[in-house]
């Protein structure tokens, strides 16, 4: 199949490979650049580092946040990326944010001090259920995902020619700018006839609320499930 994938980088070239290797030809064309905001973390000491997305662990490197406290992260790949960095002991969540959530409330004792790294554009959770819980958390803006102004000139000769089959969106807000971008360029109907794979039901959310027809949703939000739901190229 001919995939395009929106989400931003350094994922993008990674499902891009992926999905070479398994017999597709993948259009890699982000609509989000992830930026670091450069601001400093929060004053104080902390029980744990949160992580609820890995676009936030290269931003880490060089920030002020200190080294050795117990991360809890999202999922697999957060995980194995929080670990290589040298962060601290990892624990892993199922993939979602309520997994963490009680992932967090099951290791701590309430009244833990949390540090959250995470983007400028966020859900409240699982921040909202921990701090109802009596965790007390602290957000740290470490990164920015900015929308492309237009749709990449790639994208836009493939839609226009026919040149793709499916799409596949891993957040909610790369799907919704995809959507917005491929209207925007007079080519929402062409979008609209993709084979639209999502990560999850909140991924999928934005699409489904415009009238596009999702082919598949991933029962577990895992990059490998989504991948595996794709029909492999003849021949």
């Amino acid at each position: 199949m001919r995939v395009w994938v929106a989400r931003p980088e350094p994922g993008a070239a990674r499902t891009g490979a992926a999905l070479t290797a398994r017999g597709h030809v993948p259009l890699v064309a982000p609509v989000l650049v992830v930026r670091p905001t450069g601001a400093p973390p929060p004053d104080g000491t902390f029980d744990a580092l949160l992580l609820t997305s890995a676009n936030a662990v290269p931003m880490l490197r060089d920030a002020a946040v200190p080294r050795g406290l117990p991360v809890f992260a999202v999922g697999p790949r957060t995980a194995a990326l929080a670990g290589r960095a040298g962060l601290g002991l990892v624990r892993e969540g199922p993939g979602d944010a309520g997994g963490l959530a009680a992932l967090v409330a099951g290791t701590l004792a309430p009244g833990a001090r949390l540090l959250h790294a995470a983007g400028a554009e966020r859900k409240p959770e699982p921040g909202a259920t921990l701090a109802a819980a009596g965790f007390r958390v602290a957000t740290y803006v470490a990164y920015t995902a900015e929308a492309l102004r237009s749709l990449p000139d790639s994208v836009g000769s493939a839609l226009g020619g026919g040149a793709l089959d499916a799409a596949l969106h891993y957040s909610r807000r790369s799907a919704a700018v995809a959507l917005a971008l491929a209207e925007g360029a007079g080519l929402g109907g062409a979008f609209r006839r993709l084979r639209h794979y999502c990560l999850s039901a909140d991924v999928a959310a934005p699409l489904e609320a415009a009238g596009v027809p999702v082919h598949f949703v991933a029962v577990r939000p895992r990059d490998v499930d989504l991948l595996d739901a794709l029909t492999p190229t003849p021949g």
